[in-house]
């Protein structure tokens, strides 16, 4: 199998992981705020370590192989990474989207599920990105290791949405339907990924560096803000370093 049809079925594969962390919602259908914080932050470190290690690294080595220098691959990191950012940056502008601790950014009229449902699209093309860029490279391995990353930030994501719709009044079916529909968001990023490079593989370097940089962006203006909320600050802190942690031992033990 090739790796334009592998990194499809992976991002999917990633994304639906948002599902199946929302299956607990049947038995339990409330967290505390700890076990949020702690859950966001886990999410958050594992994307932080992928960034690093999955996309920045994996970049800069395919740009060295590809004749640049250590400086010119350095400014291609350095580019990509800022209009990977910038391109989320604008996204967020111009969705109003629900934030799962400190409410609603931006003016809408929209009901607080597709706030919601916005959120979480937001998190997850820029996730399906990466993997479908990762597939790209033909460095399957490589995709594989940012695949299983990615469903494990996924996993405690689609829990907190879940429970969240659950405490707006909705049945916890609805919740769950919400949760499969917005796991099928990284596939459209996956697709667009690995297209994108398997076209033109000189695109490579500077396509890992854009995924980075919508990644970081996500984790620094979604995702830390969100568990340094309402003085959970330490439990953040702890779910980030374990995230991190995890995603670390991953790339360096098996790529």
């Amino acid at each position: 199998m090739n790796s334009f049809i592998l990194g499809i079925q992976a991002s999917l594969l990633a994304g639906l992981a948002t599902f199946v962390g929302a299956l607990p919602v049947v038995l339990t259908q409330k967290l505390s705020q700890r076990a949020i914080t702690v859950l966001l932050g886990f999410g958050g470190g594992v994307m932080l370590a992928a960034t690093a290690f999955s996309l920045i690294i994996p970049g800069t080595e395919v740009a060295l192989a590809k004749g640049f220098s250590n400086p010119v691959a350095a400014l291609v990191m350095a580019i990509g990474l800022t209009i990977g950012g910038a391109f989320l940056a604008v996204a967020h502008r111009l969705f109003p989207h629900e934030h799962f601790v400190k409410g609603k950014d931006g003016s809408s009229n929209l009901a607080r599920v597709w706030l919601f449902i916005i959120a979480i699209a937001l998190h997850n093309f820029p996730e399906g990105l990466a993997v479908g860029v990762s597939f790209g490279g033909d460095n399957v391995q490589q995709g594989i290791i940012t695949a299983i990353g990615i469903s494990l930030q996924n996993m405690p994501e689609g829990l907190i949405v879940a429970v969240s719709l659950v405490a707006e009044g909705y049945t916890v079916a609805y919740a769950l339907g919400i949760s499969l529909l917005t796991a099928l968001v990284e596939p459209i990023g996956g697709v667009i990924g690995v297209s994108v490079v398997s076209l033109a593989q000189f695109i490579l370097p500077w396509a890992l560096a854009f995924a980075a940089g919508a990644m970081l962006f996500v984790i620094c203006d979604e995702i830390i803000p969100e568990t340094h909320q309402r003085g959970k600050e330490h439990e953040g802190t702890i779910g980030i370093i374990a995230g991190f942690l995890v995603m670390m031992v991953l790339d360096i033990a098996f790529s």
